[in-house]
């Protein structure tokens, strides 16, 4: 007679043992047990807490894999919650199995010691990529999602007898950002080099960022919904529903973006071009379209895509990001002597909503402060930031012309 199969232990691959089973209305369940006999050993005594727990009326047993299911489910609609799923898979295989109140510092630190120990390919070149490991900031957005779960376990989610999934959300200590790249922003001069060596289409969403300031994901998402023409100051605004901004969820609210003239000019360049979306491509003729529909005006999924990296490249800019096209406008916003709430209005670092406090006269500011900045003209109090960058980009163009001279 063959020997029973134990109820909710099964194999889980690589030789591994799976306890996953319903016990009393709860999940137990947990991976990587070597054999039957622990695991049977693991749920029997989860078991019993489940049974103690019923008996006593304390909180129900549940698990961050639980936990996380339940995030997932209540911000599906979230537009990030795509890099959400990304940011929280690496770390499920160190906690997802651990009851709530068993996440803490020291059992998340065997996954901060992996991500630190994983490489990552970093473009330098046309085709020449160096190894280089994980920042800590990337591991910080595994843990702010770890973080938050936590926080709402213990301040939202509430079980049928109204009590919180967990007692207390432990603190989650973030790394610290030594090793982040500074911001790099783009002097006015490598600025006239980079923007003809992009494609039309990447060209005109990068100087469109250079004169608004805003994200790039929001400048690829920009639709003509949102455009409101204010004939007072002849130029758009794009009220931005919150979907769009950068912050809390809950706390977020809708946020104005302001055209200076430069950025009204980029903005009529494509009207006509695509119904929903104001930035979009299409194929040229001759390249690999072939028929009317490949031809057709499409939206852009990123302003990072090859054509930028080879750009850049070819500018000899190293490893400037988009997102420093952001940083650049609100360095040349307080070069040009810019007031700094009308600075935090522009950036969106401010919680005012276009809806509820905006008026003309502060949207008027927000252009007047935007027109400082769509030329040379507001450069006259140069930051220290821009004299380094500067003198830098100086002394590397002495020693190429020594090294060309030389050659």
């Amino acid at each position: 007679m063959g020997r029973r199969k134990e109820i909710g232990i099964l194999p889980a691959g690589e030789g591994g043992f799976l306890v996953d089973r319903r016990y009393k209305g709860q999940r137990v369940r947990r991976r990587g047990f070597s054999n039957t006999s622990e695991a049977k050993e693991w749920m029997i005594a989860e078991m019993e807490k489940v049974r103690v727990c019923n008996l006593s009326g304390a909180l129900e047993v549940r698990y961050f894999e639980d936990a996380a299911t339940r995030y997932l489910a209540d911000y599906a609609n979230k537009p990030s919650i795509e890099t959400d799923i990304f940011n929280l898979r690496p770390v499920m295989p160190f906690i997802g199995h651990l009851r709530l109140d068993q996440v803490h510092d020291d059992t998340l630190r065997p996954f901060i010691r992996a991500r630190k120990a994983t490489m990552r390919k970093v473009r330098i070149g046309r085709k020449e990529y160096r190894e280089r490991p994980l920042t800590n900031k990337t591991v910080n957005l595994t843990l702010a999602i770890v973080r938050r779960i936590l926080n709402l376990a213990a301040r939202s989610w509430r079980d049928e007898e109204g009590r919180t999934w967990l007692v207390t959300a432990p603190k989650i200590t973030m790394l610290p950002l030594t090793d982040s790249r500074p911001p790099r922003p783009l002097m006015w001069s490598e600025q006239r080099t980079l923007l003809p060596l992009l494609p039309d289409h990447i060209a005109s969403m990068a100087l469109f960022a250079l004169n608004c300031g805003v994200r790039d994901d929001v400048v690829v998402s920009l639709r003509w919904d949102w455009e409101i023409y204010l004939d007072e100051l002849n130029t758009s605004i794009f009220v931005v529903p919150k979907t769009h901004v950068k912050g809390e969820f809950e706390q977020k609210t809708d946020m104005v973006l302001v055209c200076n003239s430069v950025a009204q000019k980029v903005v009529d360049a494509q009207r006509g071009k695509n119904d929903e979306f104001v930035f979009c491509y299409r194929r040229e003729l001759g390249k690999t379209s072939k028929t009317d529909q490949e031809r057709e005006w499409k939206p852009i999924e990123t302003i990072n895509n090859s054509a930028w990296q080879n750009a850049r490249f070819n500018a000899g800019l190293g490893d400037l990001h988009v997102h420093d096209l952001r940083h650049t406008v609100g360095m040349r916003l307080r070069e040009a002597g810019v007031r700094k709430e009308t600075i935090s209005a522009i950036l969106w670092h401010s919680n005012d909503s276009i809806t509820d406090h905006y008026s003309v006269a502060m949207v008027r500011e927000i252009f007047d402060g935007l027109e400082k900045i769509k030329d040379e003209g507001g450069t006259w109090n140069k930051s220290l930031q821009t004299l380094i960058f500067e003198s830098r980009a100086k002394n590397v163009h002495k020693v190429s012309t020594v090294k060309r001279k030389t050659g």
